[in-house]
């Protein structure tokens, strides 16, 4: 094949010349290949180049995808973690546990799809279902696609460490909504034994016991975590009873949970919660403490007091004022003890002491006093509690002992 280069006609003599020996030289080239081939070796480098660029392409992707896949896994906690614990961690009624994740189809088939023979209860964040899992009665919460943050947010504490009077979680599940799966108490819950109906009163002994096993639930995620927790929602309602009318504090409330580094140090944050139960720094200003807690929980002994509500609403009149406001109003009254004894709630009938229940009452009104740092701390309330019931338990058992025990004694 010969090329030729077009040029045009006014161009010179010497040009053309110039022109055509280039032409030439291109077909020498092409013709007799001199010299400037590429040889066998240099086409099989070339193709092993070419090979060897393919596979880090392709190892380039799969790692892409692996940290795709590994940056979607950190998204949830992983329930291997471990929380660290204070060095009270060895405290009686503290254990470790790891949470198991249920399939989809295991909860639907538990729950014969969520059916509403199985609904227990509705919550904030979604529904509560009775489900029998594995062998193990538990309550499932189906959870709302908007509280992903809430969901997590439970599971990052809750998958870690337990205490007795904390409500267990035994697993969870992320497929097609979200699910936490928590050990079922049969007895309801402190605000419908109070206030409701269908349940048998609580003696004074019972209402004690419930205070004690609910401080120390408060006292553990305020005490003995790294960081501290603070509940955000205490409240009647999410103290659980069981069988043996023993408490477990419940229903976190996912975003009512609140990390802090130290006991003593105050967040301002989002408020959140019941109303009657809020102490007044948390619901001017959202500053959260420990000490929130502690507010709500003397609350909490008011009602076991009197069987009243947070709220108390008039029965001839609209007016309501606060249970905080009755009982200070109370006990600042020349005779608190015979004062008291118009809140004590009349289905004990009497059968109570009453220094006993003027001391709970008292020590109800140091937890909600209006400054912070004046509030016991739960490690202190639980410490008041327990020689409360310890001197009642005494006093009973004396009751109960023959005047031949007695003398013996």
């Amino acid at each position: 094949m010969l090329l030729y280069r077009g040029y045009q006609t006014s161009a010179s003599k010497t040009g053309w010349f110039v022109q055509l020996t280039e032409t030439k030289a291109i077909n020498s080239y092409i013709l007799h290949g001199t010299g400037n081939t590429l040889s066998g070796g240099a086409v099989a480098g070339i193709v092993i180049a070419c090979i060897v660029i393919l596979i880090v392409g392709i190892w380039l992707v799969v790692i892409y995808y692996r940290r795709q896949k590994m940056r979607k896994a950190k998204s949830l906690p992983c329930p291997e973690d471990s929380v660290q614990l204070g060095s009270a961690s060895q405290a009686e009624g503290i254990k470790v546990n790891r949470s198991i994740q249920f399939s989809y189809e295991e909860l639907c088939d538990a729950t014969h799809n969520f059916s509403m023979e199985h609904k227990i209860g509705q919550g904030g964040f979604g529904s509560v279902y009775y489900a029998e899992l594995r062998g193990e009665k538990a309550a499932i919460k189906k959870m709302d696609a908007k509280a992903t943050q809430e969901f997590l947010a439970e599971l990052k504490v809750l998958t870690h460490v337990h205490h007795l009077n904390l409500v267990h979680l035994i697993g969870y599940c992320v497929e097609n909504c979200l699910f936490l799966v928590y050990e079922f108490i049969e007895n309801g819950n402190l605000s419908q034994h109070l206030h409701g109906t269908g349940y048998e009163p609580l003696s004074w002994t019972s209402r004690e016991r419930i205070a004690l096993d609910s401080a120390r639930g408060l006292e553990y995620i305020h005490e003995h975590t790294v960081p501290v927790y603070v509940h955000r929602d205490i409240k009647s309602a999410n103290i659980l009873i069981d069988k043996d009318l023993r408490a477990k504090v419940a229903d976190f409330g996912l975003t009512k949970l609140t990390e802090i580094g130290t006991a003593s140090r105050s967040l301002p944050t989002r408020v959140v919660g019941t109303f009657g139960y809020m102490p007044p720094e948390y619901a001017r200003y959202g500053e959260v403490s420990p000490k929130v807690d502690v507010y709500a929980f003397g609350i909490v002994l008011y009602e076991l007091i009197s069987a009243k509500e947070a709220i108390v609403r008039s029965t001839e009149f609209t007016d309501t004022t606060s249970l905080v406001c009755l009982f200070e109003e109370t006990l600042s009254m020349p005779n608190p003890t015979e004062a008291l004894e118009e809140l004590i709630d009349p289905r004990l009938a009497g059968d109570y002491p009453v220094d006993s229940v003027l001391k709970m009452a008292n020590l109800a009104k140091s937890c909600t006093h209006e400054e912070p740092s004046m509030r016991p701390t739960m490690r202190s309330v639980v410490v008041a509690l327990m020689a409360l019931s310890s001197k009642d338990n005494e006093l009973t058992r004396g009751l109960e002992l023959s005047p031949r025990e007695l003398r013996s004694g």
